[in-house]
């Protein structure tokens, strides 16, 4: 059983930036997959980005390419997603997920939430105007 756990979500205007967290219980070996999704109010759940092979393999929405970037601290069992260049459009609860050996088709959970094996509770975004 795997526990992850988002923190380092907040209040933040547009165009600042936030660091979110992932951690988990148990170490992140580099055939797992990670995934960070976000839900915004009265929208449905939405992939965010992907990062398997110890990070060395990464993928992104096209709505927050060039402005977010996730990476990962094997030590610390932890993933991060970190987002620069906030828009009114990013709020919303996000979310991380494991897909344990989902290494070959990480980018896939993109859209595909249901292969996911463990999500965490969510910590909420909010980006004013």
């Amino acid at each position: 059983q795997v526990t992850l756990v988002e923190s380092g979500g907040g209040s933040v205007q547009a165009g600042g930036s936030l660091r979110l967290s992932c951690t988990s219980s148990e170490y992140i070996y580099k055939s797992d997959c990670i995934v960070w999704y976000r839900q915004a109010p009265g929208k449905e759940r939405e992939g965010v980005a992907t990062i398997t092979d110890g990070g060395g393999t990464s993928d992104y929405a096209d709505s927050v390419k060039g402005r977010f970037a996730i990476s990962q601290d094997f030590a610390k069992k932890t993933v991060y997603l970190q987002m620069n260049s906030l828009k009114t459009e990013d709020t919303g609860t996000y979310y991380c997920a494991a897909d344990l050996g989902g290494r070959k088709w990480c980018s896939t959970l993109m859209s595909n939430q249901g292969r996911a094996d463990y999500w965490g509770q969510g910590t909420q975004v909010t980006v004013s105007s």
